[in-house]
C-alpha cells in the first residue's frame, strides 16, 4: 500500500514539474521566436509544438532507457489521439477554429503520412528498430528544414509582422534563457517520475503498460498542448492552435518514437496496431472537418470529444 501512495506521489509531482516545466520551457522558446518576426502558424508548428511535446519525449525516452518500450509507443499514440480529438475539440467549443488552407494541403496530410508510417514500419517486424529510429529522426530533421525554410520565406514577405495578441509576451534574453533550462530539467525529472510511479501503478493493480501509457501517461503529459491551445484560441491566435496540434503530433511520431526506438527496439503489440489504426481514422475525419467549411465548427468539436470519450471507454474495457 505505501508503495502504490507512493507511486501515486510520484505522479502528481513527476505531472506539476512536467506542465510547468513545458510552460516555462514554450514561454521562453516563444519569446526569442517572436523577436524574429516568426508567423504564428510556424511558431505553433515548431517551437510551442516541441515545447508542448517535451513531456511525452521526457517519457517515451526514459521509457526506453529503463527497458519500459511498452510505454513509449501507447504514450505517444494516445497523446497524438488526445490532442486531435480532446485539444481542437476543446478549441472548437470555445470558437469555430478555423484551419489555415495551406496547413491543410501540407502539414496535415503530412502528420497522417507519418502515422502510416509509424503502422507500416511497426507491422513489418512487430516492432521499432534502430533503423526506424534513425529514419524516423532524419525525416524530423527534414520537416525542420522545411519549417526554417518557410519561416524565412514568410520573413522576406511580411518583414513587420509582430504578432501582437500571443500569449507568451516578449521577454528579457537572460530570462528566456532560465525559462528554456529550467523548464527542460523540471520536464526530465517529471518524465522520469511519471514512468516510475505508472509501472509501479500497472504492476500492482495487474493493468497492462499499454492501457496506462493510453490514458493517465497519455492524458497527463498532453495537458500542456491542451491548455497552450485553448489560451491561443481564446486570444484569437488559432494559427497557433490548431499548429501546436499538428506540430506536436508530428514531433511525436518522428522524433519522441525515433529517439527512443534509436537508444532501444520497441516491440510492438496487436493493441499498438488497433489504436495507431484509430489514429489514421480520426486524422482523416479531422482533416475532413477542416476542409468542409475551411474550419471545425462547435458542432464538430462536440463530435471528437465524444469520439474521445468512447475511445477511452473501449481501451478500458478491451
Amino acid at each position: 500500500m505505501n508503495e502504490i501512495l507512493k507511486a501515486v506521489g510520484m505522479l502528481v509531482v513527476g505531472f506539476v514539474l512536467l506542465i510547468k516545466g513545458a510552460d516555462f520551457f514554450v514561454d521562453g522558446s516563444s519569446s526569442i521566436a517572436k523577436r524574429f518576426r516568426v508567423p504564428s502558424i510556424i511558431i505553433g508548428l515548431t517551437i510551442v509544438a516541441m515545447g508542448t511535446s517535451l513531456p511525452e519525449c521526457a517519457v517515451s525516452i526514459t521509457a526506453s532507457i529503463t527497458n519500459n518500450n511498452t510505454l513509449a509507443v501507447s504514450n505517444v499514440t494516445g497523446s497524438n489521439i488526445f490532442n486531435l480529438m480532446m485539444v481542437c475539440g476543446v478549441c472548437a467549443l470555445f470558437r469555430p477554429l478555423p484551419v489555415d488552407k495551406g496547413t491543410l494541403k501540407k502539414e496535415f496530410p503530412f502528420s497522417i503520412i507519418c502515422a502510416g508510417l509509424l503502422l507500416l514500419l511497426g507491422c513489418l517486424g512487430m516492432e521499432l528498430n534502430q533503423i526506424d529510429g534513425i529514419i524516423f529522426c532524419g525525416i524530423f530533421l527534414l520537416f525542420l528544414f522545411w519549417m526554417i525554410h518557410s519561416a524565412i520565406k514568410s520573413r522576406k514577405e511580411m518583414p513587420g509582422v509582430e504578432h501582437e495578441g500571443d500569449e507568451v509576451m516578449v521577454l528579457p534574453m537572460w530570462q528566456c534563457a532560465v525559462y528554456i533550462v529550467g523548464g527542460a530539467i523540471a520536464i526530465a525529472i517529471g518524465g522520469d517520475w511519471v514512468v516510475d510511479g505508472a509501472v509501479v501503478i500497472a504492476q500492482a493493480f495487474n493493468i497492462s503498460q499499454t492501457i496506462i501509457g493510453l490514458t493517465v501517461v497519455a492524458l497527463g503529459t498532453s495537458l500542456p498542448e491542451l491548455v497552450t491551445s485553448i489560451v491561443a484560441a481564446r486570444k484569437g491566435e488559432v494559427d497557433m492552435a490548431m499548429g501546436n496540434v499538428i506540430g506536436s503530433n508530428i514531433f511525436n511520431i518522428l522524433f519522441v518514437l525515433g529517439s527512443a526506438s534509436a537508444i532501444s527496439s520497441i516491440p510492438f503489440l496487436m493493441e499498438n496496431v488497433f489504436d495507431i489504426i484509430i489514429l489514421l481514422i480520426v486524422s482523416i475525419l479531422v482533416w475532413i472537418y477542416g476542409w468542409t467549411k475551411k474550419e471545425i465548427t462547435r458542432g464538430e468539436g462536440l463530435s471528437m470529444v465524444l469520439i474521445y470519450v468512447a475511445y477511452t471507454v473501449y481501451i478500458c474495457l478491451r
